[in-house]
């Protein structure tokens, strides 16, 4: 499974600025790829994986902006199709590899 974790959050002010920043180094440091600057997924093992980085996410929300949680299947995922641009490396990667649970 996938979760993507999607947000829109102000970025006025410095102290916005580094709200913003810090939830971008979280998701980074707990696994996820960057798909788009506000857009991140990775992959979990189940439910309970799932239900563990929501958690750990939820800690770190910022009081104003949005951040979304969405859980897809690896071949829903694996259908994505990118309109403009190219696969990151990273991606590509992340695409194809095998989890072995």
């Amino acid at each position: 499974m996938r979760v993507l974790v999607l947000f829109d959050l102000p970025t006025q002010t410095k102290k916005e600025r580094k709200i913003a920043s810090r939830l971008r180094q979280f998701l980074k440091k707990d696994g996820y790829i960057m798909l788009q600057y506000s857009v991140y997924a990775r992959i979990c093992k189940g439910q309970a994986d799932i239900e563990k980085h929501e958690k750990r996410l939820k800690c770190l929300l910022p009081e104003v902006g949005s951040v979304r949680m969405l859980t897809i299947t690896e071949k829903q995922y694996v259908t994505m199709k990118i309109l403009v641009g190219r696969a990151k490396k990273m991606e590509e990667i992340g695409a194809e590899q095998l989890v072995l649970l």
